[in-house]
């Protein structure tokens, strides 16, 4: 593909937004309990143990995940040294290269605008902004699905396979799913089954299995079935079947998430997915295949029994090129009242998101009551400014002013908002008080849910903290140990309990309790 001055003048401006959005803040603040922490942990014990093939955590062989994104932190913490800035880099980097891979796809199904403006949505969507500041697996699988799904749809098939495999090694079979089920769906809805004789099937499926199998087969050598039956059977068909948060298991719980997570640009999802629907002309195919794509991913983790927010971010590459395509279409058609109706949803939804944040400043703390209002007062210029120019007919200032309006709230949220709240979201602030009155040999047992943060932060795995060790704990005749534990389960707790402890920290939901028999 060409890159000629247009072009690259896009690809800075892209750089720009979303380098600014994913690498700015990537320091500022703790790794989030308990699942950064988890993938921080296990990257730093690959280093620890020099063994890059079998995930540890806690010293102990961990079959959670397949290693692509602890191998990407192991090489980030060997390149930038132990932090916070290095778990995230990966995420960072690849949500900045998935926001130019969109863009040049954008640019080659549709045309130049489309494609800028796909790439910015994407770079500036609330869910994508988000797990693109996290040291998570999903930025690193959306990444790899979209290069594969993207080349297919240029028929570039041998990358199709690659890269379907590293989407493999980065979250499993589910990968794997994903692609064949998308692409078999566009052949059959678009009377393209024949092209399946020049998709390179053989060579293709063995370059897939040279890339993605060996971990694998590697893994069974030296672990056994209890690779498989927790890896292949709890943690993919049995989280599939039965919810992991039980709260979360009702059939809606996307739609939400959905609408919050695309933020600013769910104003544009409905009419975006109708206008492509009633394509007629040389965009339909792409149009149905990002169509298809979306809404496979967005069905599959519906059915899905456990729900997380993250699960579903690798539809937002193609809503986002289907929203670029959509706004370009409207910007050329001078289509005023289409321009002024989304204006007027994103005041809608902006109006909600301030309401949800004044309840939730309410709810967690008064201090955090200024900086609510600082983003609520943003979300009400913003949607002011963008009907104002709607009704000026100036499409450019509508999506110009999104981007910009987005981005300091994005600042204002991570520089003064997430400051306030981290001491409960973030167990590095209690490991720091910690430190301060641990004699150093003592056992000490921690909650599940602050584990690996502790173990990260400390150094000291500890022991989880069941019922039935707290009890024993209790009950012992000699020694010392320390408790860290949920304030509401302390508070939980019996009085006769309570009193065999030693209370030392209490800080937002997090206690610290020591027993010593004298």
């Amino acid at each position: 593909m060409m890159i000629n001055k247009k072009a690259l003048l896009s690809i800075l401006l892209i750089l720009g937004v979303a380098g600014i959005l994913m690498f700015t803040f990537l320091g500022t603040h703790p790794l989030l309990d308990p699942d950064e922490p988890v993938y921080a942990e296990t990257a730093r014990e690959m280093l620890q143990f020099q063994d890059f093939i079998s995930p540890r955590i806690y010293g102990d062989f961990w079959y959670d995940k397949p290693p692509m994104y602890y191998w990407l932190v192991a090489a980030a913490f060997k390149i930038f040294g132990f932090s916070e800035f290095s778990a995230r880099f990966p995420s960072a980097f690849l949500a900045v290269s998935g926001a130019i891979l969109v863009y040049l796809a954008g640019r080659k199904l549709f045309n130049e605008r489309a494609g800028l403006l796909a790439a910015l949505v994407l770079a500036t969507s609330l869910e994508y902004f988000y797990l693109g500041n996290a040291a998570v697996t999903d930025m690193t699988l959306t990444f790899f699905l979209t290069a594969a799904l993207l080349a297919f749809l240029h028929q570039k098939y041998y990358l199709l396979y690659g890269f379907t495999a590293l989407a493999v090694v980065t979250k499993g079979p589910v990968a794997l799913f994903f692609c064949g089920v998308i692409v078999s769906l566009y052949l059959l809805v678009t009377g393209s089954l024949n092209k399946i004789k020049i998709m390179n099937v053989v060579r293709g499926s063995v370059l897939f299995a040279l890339i993605a199998l060996p971990w694998y087969v590697v893994m069974y050598s030296l672990h056994g079935m209890v690779f498989i039956d927790t890896f292949v059977g709890f943690h993919n068909v049995t989280r599939f079947l039965q919810p992991e948060h039980a709260s979360g298991a009702v059939w809606y719980y996307y739609i939400p998430v959905l609408i919050l997570g695309f933020f600013p640009w769910s104003s544009l999802l409905v009419q975006a997915f109708f206008t492509a629907i009633k394509e007629k002309g040389e965009y339909r195919n792409p149009c149905v295949f990002l169509m298809i794509w979306a809404s496979v991913i967005f069905l599959f983790f519906s059915l899905s029994q456990t729900k997380l927010v993250s699960y579903i971010l690798p539809m937002y590459p193609p809503l986002a090129l289907l929203t670029g395509y959509y706004f370009d279409k409207v910007w050329t058609e001078q289509r005023y009242k289409a321009l002024q109706c989304a204006s007027g949803i994103f005041g809608i939804v902006a109006a909600l998101l301030s309401a949800g944040l004044l309840y939730a400043g309410t709810a967690v703390t008064t201090e955090l009551m200024v900086s609510v209002k600082v983003l609520s007062v943003i979300l009400a210029v913003l949607a002011a400014f963008v009907l104002v120019q709607s009704f000026r007919r100036n499409f450019r200032a509508v999506f110009t002013i999104q981007v910009l309006g987005v981005m300091i709230f994005f600042a204002v949220l991570m520089m003064q908002a997430l400051p306030i709240i981290t001491p409960g979201l973030s167990v590095k602030p209690f490991v720091n008080e910690f430190q301060q009155h641990y004699d150093g040999q003592a056992p000490v047992y921690v909650e599940k849910f602050y584990r690996p943060g502790f173990m990260y932060y400390s150094g000291i795995p500890g022991t989880e903290l069941s019922r039935e060790n707290l009890a024993a704990v209790a009950d012992s005749k000699s020694g010392r140990a320390y408790l860290v534990m949920k304030k509401k389960n302390y508070d939980k707790l019996p009085t006769a309990m309570q009193s065999k402890f030693r209370l030392f920290i209490m800080q937002e939901d997090k206690v610290l309790l020591m027993y010593e028999n004298k």
